[in-house]
């Protein structure tokens, strides 16, 4: 992709950003093309956050059926920072019945929380105390998108028990051994 269009616009005209590009690297690369010293800009995900260049007004995403609601959103939300009218042009050819429900959603919403819940619903939130970034966690009771707000309860029962102190009275002792040996690996004794 990025040889054609450097054959198509010229060499000087199209950049490259990646993640194997040192923080300075990509710096100059996103510098130029804030500067027009860049028409065009061939990037990995890596331009998913925090790029804000408002004149930017173009952003074709190939294969986008392989990726998340989530990053599709933040990828989209590059390009129309300015009163200039933008694209987001998603090119896809989904073979999975999940590829072509994500492009669906992707064309009937724009709101941000929206696709966040749809991609938790479709994605799974992954492993909380792990490094897995997608799949259903191993609960044994919940759903964490149905029972979201029991489990918000939960973390606010929680909290409080915890900052009124009571968490750390006998009454709560095996709780406590349970949760530092268990989840936190760490003490709060």
């Amino acid at each position: 992709m990025y040889e054609s269009l450097q054959q198509y616009y010229g060499v000087s005209r199209v950049g490259l950003l990646h993640g194997k590009l040192s923080a300075d690297e990509k710096d100059e690369v996103m510098q130029k093309f804030s500067n027009h010293e860049i028409d065009v800009l061939v990037s990995t995900t890596v331009v998913e956050v925090g790029v804000n260049v408002p004149n930017a007004t173009f952003m074709m995403i190939y294969d986008a059926d392989r990726f998340g609601l989530s990053t599709l959103h933040q990828l989209r939300g590059r390009v129309g920072r300015s009163d200039q009218q933008s694209y987001c042009v998603l090119i896809a050819s989904p073979k999975t019945e999940t590829g072509i429900e994500r492009m669906t959603i992707m064309t009937q919403t724009t709101d941000g929380f929206e696709l966040s819940e749809r991609d938790l619903e479709m994605r799974g939130p992954g492993d909380f105390f792990g490094v897995k970034q997608s799949g259903l966690p191993d609960f044994l009771v919940a759903n964490l998108v149905e029972d979201y707000r029991m489990l918000e309860v939960a973390r606010d029962e929680a909290a409080e028990l915890i900052q009124s102190g009571v968490f750390f009275e006998n009454t709560y002792q095996h709780l406590r051994h349970f949760v530092e040996e268990n989840l936190l690996h760490r003490s709060f004794d």
